[in-house]
């Protein structure tokens, strides 16, 4: 679950190489940028839900935090957390 910094977002497009384009929850869209940590350990694909961290000093940017597998993004669905 998302801290109070972090939102859940919707990845709409993949810009190549650690960016990506989301659509988060409080209806902003950012350009989000997948860590070193993540880059070849987790594939980031266009509808996945991802929890992002929004940057203090440049809102139209986040940090991807975590990408949510499709189960998880149907419980989260089903528990009324995400549309």
């Amino acid at each position: 679950m998302p801290s109070e910094d972090e939102l859940f977002a919707v990845v709409t497009k993949h810009l190549g190489g650690n960016h990506v384009r989301v659509l988060c929850q409080d209806g902003e869209t950012r350009l989000g940028r997948i860590p070193g940590r993540m880059k070849y350990r987790t594939w980031i694909n266009e509808d996945d839900i991802v929890l992002v961290e929004p940057w203090e000093w440049q809102d139209e940017k986040a940090n991807i935090e975590w990408r949510y597998s499709e189960a998880d993004a149907e419980q989260l669905r089903a528990e009324g957390h995400i549309d």
